[in-house]
């Protein structure tokens, strides 16, 4: 069970934070569909070469100042 909810609403703004900090990700590396948050944390992990609490840190941050730029 992922330890983050995102809407698809939340996740269109998100993605587009996320896309400016990795620029190497692709569109493929960013979908997502409401539910599937697990597989979008196990994606990430692998194309970032990051540990999950990175990848959840991440995410979580940039819902929190969802009308935020920043990251």
């Amino acid at each position: 069970m992922a330890e983050i909810t995102i809407s698809t609403a939340d996740w269109e703004r998100l993605k587009l934070k996320v896309r400016r900090k990795y620029r190497e990700l692709s569109e493929e590396d960013l979908a997502y569909q409401a539910g599937q948050e697990e597989e979008l944390i196990q994606r990430l992990m692998t194309r970032l070469k990051r540990n999950r609490e990175y990848v959840v840190f991440t995410l979580k941050k940039g819902l929190v100042n969802i009308d935020n730029n920043r990251l």
